[in-house]
């Protein structure tokens, strides 16, 4: 359920990102109170879904997402050039939000399995006593 929560907060938060420039510097009164209840409902979302996901996991998904989905939409919405570097930017964000997703379930894991040999067996005597 985090994760759904965490998935929405992103989107949100592209909305929000979206929301930023029709407020032409926070002088138009509507789209200025639309940018900031998004902008409240997004960060209140990332919040719920820190409640049972790691803080570092959950921002850099959050943030991803709305990076992914900001380069995504200026692109398709406000014809932002579509180069060869922002492909390759949208690659590696997608590619670091799936690494930082599975990177905590892999080291869950491996916390959780020790390998055959056991934990090593550490001193109880300081390191300068050895």
């Amino acid at each position: 359920m985090s994760w759904l929560v965490l998935v929405l907060a992103g989107l949100v938060e592209v909305a929000w990102a979206q929301s930023i420039k029709p407020t032409e510097n926070f002088t138009r009164p509507l789209p200025t109170l639309v940018c900031f209840v998004l902008c409240v409902a997004a960060v209140y979302l990332l919040s719920l879904a820190m409640n049972s996901l790691p803080v570092g996991t959950a921002y850099a998904v959050f943030t991803g997402i709305g990076a992914a989905g900001a380069i995504a939409l200026g692109v398709v919405i406000y014809r932002d050039p579509l180069t060869f570097g922002r492909i390759a930017a949208l690659a590696l964000i997608v590619g670091g939000v799936a690494l930082a997703g599975e990177g905590d379930r892999l080291a869950v894991t491996a916390i959780a399995r020790p390998s055959r040999g056991g934990m090593p067996r550490r001193s109880a005597r300081p390191c300068a006593a050895r």
